[in-house]
């Protein structure tokens, strides 16, 4: 268990509970769930230019990181199309992948064919299902995807000023505008509130809060002045509770909840916003093509990662269809912004493309 791991190594409370975060971030767990000590190994295991446990922020926007990544392959001779659906996965005879068939019809064909889409959209969607092993069919259907997440993008007038850390005269960010700032994190106890609360179908009354401001150290994001504020918020169940929608009502409820908090913190902060944008768990699904709206594709439980990402048997990157791969957050090692399961697809998908 998380809270064991920390209360052998730290003795504050609000340490130990922003610690905890990490181990809580993208999943429906508390600090008391079995396993959430992993995902926090999983989120600082990583570095970042030689520090290890790290993070950074992408110059630019995380949408830079995407650009970055599409140059690099164009470079390599990768053509690249955008607002093309795929509709299946072509496959020969002989059962092996030759492609993919957009929804407009057109072929392209290729002796491989990678995936970074969810296991569920690439194997439930995208694949005949006649041609994959029923228990490999049920297991991704299993896939515990249950998301928490409600991500709010914010664009304010002003930087934020906190009552701990108020702001200097000439309004310049200060060293914690250019960190993560964790809210609501007094306790692990008000985390456990917080799950327990979406557990029976309801957003957190006191949601844990992570605020990033992200133009504080990258000033080109925001007009002079301004800043972005990006808020990583749980817990907030996919389906409210009595079936009750995601409707414009229910979205601008909690995130009336989210900001009254964060004015507890730093006041001023909700007359400085100049527009919102509230994307609650069934939004990421439907946008990003996110299962569940969970961020890794999957849950990160013990149940779910190495051996058994997707499913057991199945979590060298390659599927049940010959020529079939899959690179994205549901293939081991799991979710966050590192490639990892992308390098290592491309390698094993390398190796078997030389054999052909």
């Amino acid at each position: 268990l998380l809270g064991q791991i920390l209360d052998q190594w730290f003795e504050s409370e609000p340490l130990k509970a922003t610690l905890a975060t990490d181990a809580v971030i993208g999943a429906m767990a508390s600090p008391h769930t079995p396993g959430s000590g992993y995902v926090l190994l999983h989120h600082v295991m990583g570095e970042l230019e030689g520090r290890r446990g790290a993070w950074g922020y992408v110059a630019g926007g995380m949408g830079a990181l995407s650009q970055a990544i599409a140059c690099a392959a164009a470079a390599r001779g990768a053509h690249i199309f955008t607002e093309k659906a795929v509709c299946h996965v072509l496959l020969g005879k002989d059962g092996r992948a030759q492609g993919v068939v957009l929804q407009d019809g057109t072929e392209v064909r290729s002796k491989l064919v990678l995936s970074n889409a969810s296991p569920q959209i690439t194997f439930l969607e995208l694949t005949p299902q006649e041609e994959l092993p029923k228990d490999f069919v049920q297991r991704i259907q299993q896939v515990d995807t249950r998301s928490p997440v409600t991500k709010i993008n914010v664009a304010v007038d002003r930087l934020p000023s906190f009552l701990a850390a108020p702001n200097t005269r000439d309004g310049q960010p200060l060293p914690h505008h250019q960190c993560s700032i964790h809210l609501n994190c007094e306790g692990t106890h008000l985390l456990h509130q917080a799950f327990t609360e979406a557990t029976h179908g309801h957003p957190s009354s006191r949601p844990m809060i992570e605020l990033c401001i992200p133009s504080a150290l990258d000033p080109g994001l925001a007009p002079q002045g301004c800043h972005v504020v990006s808020l990583f918020t749980q817990y907030t169940p996919s389906v409210l509770a009595g079936g009750r929608p995601w409707d414009e009502k229910a979205r601008n409820a909690y995130a009336d909840t989210v900001f009254d908090c964060i004015e507890a913190y730093a006041p001023g902060f909700k007359a400085s916003v100049i527009g919102r944008d509230i994307l609650t768990p069934p939004d990421l699904e439907r946008i990003f093509g996110l299962p569940g709206g969970n961020i890794f594709h999957g849950g990160m439980s013990l149940d779910q990662l190495y051996f058994a990402r997707p499913a057991p048997s199945y979590s060298g990157y390659r599927s049940p269809i010959p020529g079939l791969y899959l690179c994205g957050s549901g293939a081991h090692p799991g979710g966050g912004v590192m490639g990892a399961a992308g390098r290592n697809a491309a390698q094993v998908a390398l190796k078997d493309f030389r054999q052909l």
